[in-house]
Formats: structure tokens, C-alpha cells, sequence
């Protein structure tokens, strides 16, 4: 059954360490009926308790290489020699089961999935500052210098990109995670479920 609300996908998207994974998840673990998160794919081994087509679609990076090559992902990316990536099915799968697909992918994600035949709402997580990200990142302790000064040279590209109102829908800032996570509810109770009592 194809949902036939006038949004079938919500993108939070913003800097590493913005919290929108966090975000979405919470937002998932209250509306576990109206929204659910595509499964993405990915060529590392699973780990420990991990389960198939729950946690990843675990494939060979000749699998993830031929799918790329058909055009199947709306974004893809290397860790530690691992491809990831978000698919087009994945996606579509969420959709078919009458939900809303929660999706956390970056800038050029963003744009392919609005060239495609999706109708996304798409909420810019920002950073109360550039130096509050980076305070964030290197709080976490786990990635080298080169890392948080590459993903803070993305966060300036992605910010510019958000401060253009025709790429987003909506911009929140996080400086406190629970203020946040309330924004973020009123925003999708009134304008991606059309609901105006949002108490």
C-alpha cells in the first residue's frame, strides 16, 4: 500500500556531530507507526548479533559496486575500506509499508533524492557555531586531526548550502539537545502530518 500523504520521506541532515542521529531516533522511538528508517547496505562483515536486512543489507563490495553502477543508491561512501550506502529500495520499502522514510544522508544525498520521484521534507540540524561543532567532535575522542578538520571543512559547506531557503524546508538549531528534539516534533506534527494540535 503507497502512503498517500503529501510527504513520504523526512531528511534530517546537517554536520557530523550535530546530533541529528539522535534526533531521528528519538523521533523514531515515539512514532513508531508513522515512520520507519531504511536499512542500508554495506560490504563490511556483521558484527557480532547483527542481523541481515535489520541492522544492514550485508552484500560484497561486487554487489555494492555493480549496484552503484546501476544507479541504485541515493548516496554511498567509504569507511575503513567498507562502502555504505543508502538505497533507492531501502527507501521505497519503508514507503510501501504506508510510513514515512526517516533518512539521515548528507548534502549531495539531499539533492539527488529531490531529483528523483520522492517528496521529501528536509530539516537542516545546525550547530549553534562552528566551534561548538568542533568542540563536539573532538569531545568524542575517536577520530584523528585530519578527520575533524575534514568533516569541519564539510560542516562549512554544508551550512552555506542550508542558509539558501529553496534547499531545506527548515532549520534547527541544536544547542540543547531536549529543546531540539521539541522543535523538531512541533515541526513534523504540523507540517509533514498536517497536525495542528501538536500538544
Amino acid at each position: 500500500m503507497q502512503s498517500s500523504r503529501l510527504y513520504n520521506t523526512l531528511v534530517l541532515f546537517g554536520p557530523s556531530g550535530s546530533g541529528k542521529s539522535t534526533l531521528l531516533k528519538n523521533l523514531l522511538a515515539e512514532f513508531p507507526n508513522i515512520f520507519g528508517y531504511s536499512i542500508s547496505h554495506t560490504t563490511r562483515q556483521p558484527r557480532l548479533g547483527e542481523i541481515d536486512g535489520k541492522d544492514y543489507h550485508f552484500i560484497s563490495k561486487a554487489e555494492m559496486l555493480a549496484k552503484i553502477e546501476d544507479n541504485m543508491f541515493i548516496e554511498t561512501a567509504e569507511y575503513s575500506g567498507n562502502l555504505y550506502g543508502t538505497s533507492k529500495f531501502a527507501i521505497e520499502s519503508v514507503i510501501s509499508e504506508n510510513k514515512i522514510c526517516l533518512l539521515d544522508i548528507d548534502m549531495v544525498g539531499v539533492e539527488k533524492l529531490k531529483s528523483l520521484s520522492f517528496h521529501p521534507f528536509i530539516i537542516f540540524i545546525r550547530p549553534p557555531s562552528i566551534k561548538v561543532l568542533e568542540e563536539r567532535l573532538r569531545k568524542r575522542g575517536s577520530d584523528p586531526e585530519c578527520s575533524i578538520q575534514k568533516r569541519l571543512e564539510i560542516a562549512e559547506r554544508e551550512l552555506e548550502y542550508a542558509s539558501k531557503a529553496e534547499h531545506v524546508n527548515y532549520v534547527i538549531v541544536n544547542d540543547n539537545l531536549q529543546e531540539a528534539y521539541s522543535k523538531l516534533r512541533k515541526v513534523v506534527l504540523q507540517c509533514v502530518l498536517n497536525k495542528k494540535d501538536t500538544e
